[in-house]
Parts: structure tokens; sequence; C-alpha cells
């Protein structure tokens, strides 16, 4: 028979040592609001079991009943911290029904009607209910894939529940012999440590959540422009790749405009750099405007951007260029006082088979269309779409096709 104190004790320290363990996460990624939840519901398990160890010292039964409705209050914690790890919403008050009505049936098989395998149900089935709704979303894909944190929390979310279902079967049908106060039986004994070992597995699988969700974050910033808050150059060269390579396969044609804002040092050095860097936010939020669900926006660099366009001919690439042309001449001619216009030259190309996998090919054809947009005066687009050397000294008006302002 093992000692029930005993259990406490093992319970105590655990969740203190995890309760430690996410308020240090908790204070490391603020922007984590789950692991408020789960390090509250670390803390209040570690509480309300040294709550119940109370029952060794006093003659009275209310250490257990309240520890038992804390440790309930607890798991309802950490299925709360689930739900926000999902941006879902959170409800206090069913988690207060929850508990309370809890309470109020250990209370009655304590008080009442003393009967020790309806406490065991009751207390199994408050923790287990909660555990269960969440399962569908820990073991849910989002974008295609399964945190492998998530599949493990909900792995063993579903091996408490077993265990809990077990457990109360056990003590209906009496096996394994009688559950007292002070000792448990054996059988019932494995069963919490059981439940011990797999909540502290059931929280690894929370931090390891935490820790792909953190490092998906860090993954973004690489690829996001800082300031603008588009793609920057390494998310655009690799899409672009993938996008060169599925055309190889398929046959089918996407553009590339290649972006370049007239008059962006004069702006600098007249206004100032806060005004330039005003100016590429603002200018991003109108290219977004004229854009469709699927093409993408990256700052290159500087005042510079490109904008691929998947399954798009070159005529209708130039639809898109005329559009965001068109914004930025609305914008510049509402233009008072201190307000600075926005101008942009655009060079329009399409992926064709000479140009093949090879994206440096077809950014090297849409900076020529760019450079003769430039030349031909700015504020206008020009395109092409015949392939050039990336040798240096290739006359771009050899292989530009028309061009508008």
């Amino acid at each position: 028979m093992l000692s029930v104190p005993t259990l406490w004790i093992v319970f105590v320290v655990n969740f203190l040592a995890l309760g430690l363990v996410w308020t240090h996460v908790m204070r490391s990624y603020p922007t984590l609001v789950a692991a408020r939840y789960w390090a509250a519901a670390a803390f209040t398990a570690a509480f309300f079991a040294g709550v119940s160890m109370l029952r060794g010292h006093v003659d009275s039964m209310l250490p257990l009943l309240f520890g038992g409705g804390g440790l309930i209050f607890a798991i309802c914690l950490c299925t709360m911290g689930i739900r926000r790890f999902y941006e879902r919403p959170v409800s206090w008050q069913t988690t207060f029904i929850t508990v309370g009505s809890s309470i109020v049936g250990l209370a009655f098989f304590l008080y009442v009607r003393e009967d020790m395998p309806m406490r065991i149900f009751i207390y199994s089935t408050a923790q287990a209910v909660p555990i269960g709704m969440t399962l569908k979303l820990v073991l849910s894909r989002k974008d295609g894939r399964i945190n492998s944190g998530a599949q493990l929390a909900g792995i063993v979310g579903a091996l408490i529940i077993c265990v809990s279902v077990i457990r109360s079967v056990c003590a209906f049908l009496g096996i394994g012999g009688g559950v007292s106060y002070v000792n448990f039986n054996s059988l019932q004994a494995s069963l919490l440590i059981a439940l011990v070992f797999l909540s502290m597995t059931w929280n690894f699988g929370f931090l390891l959540m935490a820790i792909d969700r953190l490092r998906n974050e860090v993954v973004d910033l690489a690829l996001v422009d800082d300031l603008t808050g588009v793609a920057n150059r390494r998310q655009l060269l690799g899409r672009l790749e993938e996008a060169c390579a599925m055309s190889q396969r398929s046959g089918e044609p996407f553009a590339l405009l290649v972006i370049d804002l007239d008059g962006f040092k004069e702006i600098n050095d007249t206004h100032g750099h806060a005004a330039g860097d005003a100016c590429l936010r603002h200018f991003t939020l109108m290219a977004q405007m004229q854009l469709r669900p699927g093409d993408l926006l990256a700052r290159t660099g500087g005042d510079e951007f490109c904008i691929l366009l998947p399954a798009t001919a070159l005529r209708d690439a130039a639809v898109i260029a005329e559009r965001v042309l068109d914004a930025c001449r609305e914008d510049a001619a509402g233009c008072v006082g201190a307000d600075v216009p926005i101008a942009a030259s655009i060079g329009l190309a399409q992926w064709t088979q000479a140009i093949g996998v090879c994206s440096e090919r077809l950014l090297a054809v849409a900076d020529q269309a760019l450079y003769a947009a430039k030349n031909q005066g700015k504020n206008r687009y020009a395109a092409c779409e015949s392939a050039p050397s990336i040798a240096p000294g290739f006359p771009a008006e050899q292989a530009i096709l028309h061009q508008k302002t």
C-alpha cells in the first residue's frame, strides 16, 4: 500500500517545478498568452495538493474537498491555456460551473452519503471532460501540418482520460481492494502515479508547442521586411525559385514586376529618412490594395519592390502594373502642403521555357524592362519577355516589347 501523503508530496514538487519553468517562459515571451494559464495551472495544482496534505494534520475532510476542487480548477486552467494557444476564446463561467458542481458532488458523497467510488468518479470526470474537449484542437492540422508538441499533448491527454476511466471503473468494481483516506490499494496507487507522470508529460507537450510556435515566429521574422511588414528578398527568392520549378513542370507562365520608387533619394535628402520610411510604408499599402489573393509583394531593398504574380500572363501583369501606377498618381494628385507624392517605375517580365528554373534570368529580364521605363522618363512601366544573357552589357532595348506611361 502506498502512502497518500507521499503521493501528494510528489504532486507538489512536480507542479512547483513546472510552475517555475512556465514562469520563466511567461516572462521571456510575454506575447505567449497561453504560458500565463499554464503557469497559473502548475502553481494552483501545487498549492491545492499541499492543501490536501493537511488532511493528515487536521480532523476535517475540508482539505480533501477543497484540494480536489483546486486540482480540477488547475486542469481547467491547462485546457484554457490550450484554447488561448490556438487563439480561441475561453469561458471563466464554464470553468467555475465545472469546479463548483464538482465540489458540490464531492461534498455530497463525503458528508451526506459516504461513497468513495463516487468521489473518484466525480473527480476523474471533472478532469477528463475538459481535456477531452481540447483533443480536437491539439490534434488538428494547421497550415497542412500537425504541431509535434500538440500531437504529444493530444496523445497524453487521451491517455489521461483512459487512466481516469480505468480508475473509476476499478473503484466501482472494487478491483485491487479498498481505498482509504490514508492508504490506497496498489492498483489505485499505480494509477495515480501514472496520472502524475502523464500530467508532467502533458505539460512537456505544451512546452514543445510553445517552442514550435516561437521557432515559427523566428522563421517568419527572417522572411518579413521589418519596416513594411511585407515579404523580404529572402522570401521572394525562395518563392521565385519554387514558381520557376513549378512552371518548368507544368508549362504555365507567371509574371514578375520589379518596382523602383522615382526620386526616393531626393525624398530622403529633402524631408529626412523618417519621411522616406513613411513613404515606403504608404506605397506598400497602396500596392497591396491593387493585388489579388495569392500575389506576393516583397521589399527587396531600399526603395525597390517586387511583385510575384502566379499563373499570370504578361498582358494581365500589365493591368496590375497600371493599377499600381494609377494608385500612386491619384494619391500624388491629392497631396497638399507637406505631403510627399510618390511615383514609381515598373519593369514587367513573364516566365518562359527559355528561362527554365533559373530565377536570376527572370529577375534580369524584369530589371532590363525597369531600366527601359526609367530611361523613358519614369512614372511608367515597360515589359519584356525574352530571356537575356546575364552577362554584362546586354542591350535592354532589344528585349522591350512595349512601354506605357
